[in-house]
């Protein structure tokens, strides 16, 4: 007999020994050793003093509980038609993947190196200030997932099978704990293994992966994609094209644009990185003082205000975690936030973000047309660049001090390895962005008594937090001009996300099959 339950446990519960079958045996009734547990979902309540724990479960009774080994069909494609695929972040990933399932040859084409060689891009953006604009914490094997933390949240649960690419990640090597964690989270530890894991699948059953591989021009004729050119000299005759580079591929947005292929602005949202140390965030959230609970996580937040009809928002919430230099191009400064698997660093980072619409709130970029939020995410970018001092240190001020439009004497210690430049980042930021992000701060301080500290630091600019530029495409998920080019995942306006993405680029394979 199998019985589903759910439970709530304390703190001493779940610190007890074979707690949750003690408290299963007595909710049910039971002796201990004549059932089994599955557990489907564990999540904690901390919203009051007496934190809980959260689980539910699936509860074997007088038989054995049923395997969990997860499999997928993959098959020999190397002799089979191709669908090319460019880029290999998430959606690139999850799309290959599914053509080895659907019998079809991924050929793969990323601009970036793998897994091990981006080490060496990534050591020299944050040690030597040196940005390597086909390599770096966007570009190369895995996306820019890989390097900057690989939380799996997503709210796209209509758009395809969530269960799925956690079982995948598990197959390819996470652990079980994602299938039940009601927020899981991998790690940026151990994302670049998993990553390599996937090509190896995909190498072993047929499919090609090139990289350092970037396409730089589409040869179309009469509206059908016919060839891509590759590194500016090869020619790669095609069928059927994924485009999956990312959202901050912006020579691919320019090379649309460019050659006349339909593309729209897109709103999106930029602001700042905040950074607390994360026994602030701990004593907050799970109402304590001095340390938490070895049993608890690294406390986590989000928060979201209205202020002048925009939302302000966190945004990729890094409890325990670090600030990464995110620049895709030299003459630019971008921060982004990443946690390794523990989620065990002093510090904890978020993005807090301003809603822009691109359609009422840049006027001055029109001229740009369908670019013209990437134009002012790059005017952004370039003027941390020049306030943080024309490297990759990070222009930032102390909370309070920015919003009380002072310039910091000093900055609090920092887990932002090229280093933070003390700046007047109230009065840089556009006044669409600044002013309410003052007020944001100082609400979110209302909410979470003690988030609104001088021992908090904002860091600028958080800019890419979604594509500005979407890549329209029809009911068949194919461009509505150009036929044969599939826009997919967070380049294409279609994702949010590891998730998301992953699921979108099953979807576009899947399509992409359907019209050969």
């Amino acid at each position: 007999m199998v019985r589903n339950v759910q439970l709530r446990l304390t703190l001493k519960e779940e610190a007890t020994p074979n707690g949750l079958e003690i408290r299963t045996a007595k909710y049910l009734g039971l002796v201990e050793g004549t059932f089994k547990i599955r557990v489907l979902r564990k999540s904690i309540d901390a919203r009051k003093p007496k934190i809980v724990f959260n689980y539910k479960l699936a509860v074997y009774i007088n038989e054995p509980a049923p395997s969990n080994a997860i499999s997928f069909n993959y098959k020999d494609v190397s002799k089979a038609k191709p669908i090319h695929i460019i880029g290999f972040g998430p959606a690139g990933m999850w799309a290959a993947l599914r053509c080895l399932e659907m019998g079809y040859k991924p050929i793969v084409l990323e601009r970036g190196n793998n897994v091990k060689d981006r080490r060496r891009d990534l050591k020299a953006i944050n040690q030597d200030h040196k940005v390597n604009p086909e390599s770096n914490y966007c570009f190369g094997e895995g996306g820019a997932g890989t390097y900057s933390d690989g939380k799996l949240y997503t709210r796209s649960l209509k758009r395809g099978d969530v269960r799925r690419i956690f079982e995948s990640l598990v197959f390819h090597g996470a652990t079980e704990q994602i299938l039940i964690d009601a927020h899981p989270h991998i790690g940026t530890n151990k994302l670049p293994k998993i990553v390599q894991n996937i090509r190896e699948v995909i190498q072993h059953h047929g499919g090609e992966i090139h990289f350092n591989t970037k396409v730089t021009d589409f040869v179309i004729k009469n509206n059908t994609l016919k060839a891509i050119i590759l590194n500016e000299k090869d020619e790669m005759a095609v069928e059927r094209v994924i485009l999956a580079t990312g959202h901050s591929a912006r020579d691919i947005f320019d090379l649309l644009h460019k050659k006349d292929i339909a593309l729209a602005a897109k709103s999106f949202a930029m602001g700042v990185r905040v950074e607390h140390p994360q026994h602030i965030i701990d004593s907050i959230q799970y109402h304590c003082s001095g340390e938490r609970s070895e049993l608890l996580p690294a406390a986590s937040y989000s928060l979201v205000e209205q202020v002048k009809e925009r939302g302000v928002y966190s945004f990729c919430m890094c409890p325990g975690g670090f600030i990464v230099p995110a620049a895709t191009s030299p003459g630019e400064v971008v921060v982004n936030g990443m946690s390794p698997s523990k989620r065990n660093n002093l510090y904890a980072n978020s993005g807090i973000v301003v809603e822009i619409n691109v359609d009422t709130d840049i006027p001055k970029y029109e001229k740009f047309g369908a670019l013209k939020g990437l134009e002012y995410q790059k005017d952004l970018e370039r003027l941390a660049f020049t306030s943080g001092g024309r490297t990759q240190t990070a222009p930032a001020q102390r909370l309070t001090d920015f919003v009380d439009g002072n310039l910091s004497a000093d900055l609090n210690p920092t887990s932002y390895q090229p280093g933070l430049k003390s700046a007047p980042l109230h009065s840089l930021l556009p006044k669409l962005i600044g002013s309410r992000l003052r007020q944001g701060f100082k609400a979110f301080g209302d909410k979470m008594h003690g988030y609104y500290t001088a021992e908090a630091n904002i860091v600028g600019v958080e800019s890419r937090t979604s594509s500005p530029v979407s890549i329209p495409r029809n009911e068949q998920l194919e461009h509505p001009v150009i036929k044969g080019l599939f826009p997919c995942g967070e380049g294409g306006g279609y994702a949010g996300g590891i998730v998301s993405a992953a699921m979108d680029g099953e979807r576009c394979a899947e399509a992409a099959m359907k019209r050969l």
